[in-house]
């Protein structure tokens, strides 16, 4: 009988070297990057829908760039509306300065023209209408 007291030696058998499994975004990636997703027959299977996302890609930044054109061009359109606004009301302002009567008569005499400003007041004319009874048959 032996000594169960003995301390028996185990022998430790190597641990076999699991294989480190690469994250599915990384696999991913690589096969993107190396360009070997393309000869996958489900990529070729799907390359009509890849073409028409792509297409709508294109078409959604088509679209931003034209949006950011258009709003640059209603806000350019408004200063333009607004700087307008503001030119209509001083020539409209100036206008009736300048045809006041006492301005159009000094006008009139710095050109020098016989044209003069009357000093009879204006008449008034009248016209009566007489009404005439229609005659009944």
């Amino acid at each position: 009988m032996g000594n169960n007291f003995k301390e028996q030696i185990k022998v430790e058998e190597p641990i076999a070297a699991k294989p480190v499994k690469e994250n599915k975004v990384v696999r991913s990636v690589a096969n993107v990057v190396s360009g070997s997703f393309l000869s996958k027959e489900t990529t070729l299977k799907n390359l009509p829908y890849i073409f028409f996302l792509s297409f709508l890609a294109v078409c959604y930044i088509a679209k931003g760039y034209y949006d950011d054109d258009q709003v640059r061009k209603l806000n350019r359109l408004t200063n333009e509306k607004k700087e307008l606004k503001t030119q209509y009301i001083v020539v409209k302002d100036s206008l009736v300065i300048k045809s006041k009567q006492t301005e159009v008569a000094k006008a009139l005499a710095e050109k020098a023209t016989e044209i003069k400003e009357s000093v009879v007041p204006p008449k008034k004319i009248v016209v009566e209408i007489v009404k005439t009874n229609p005659k009944i048959d």
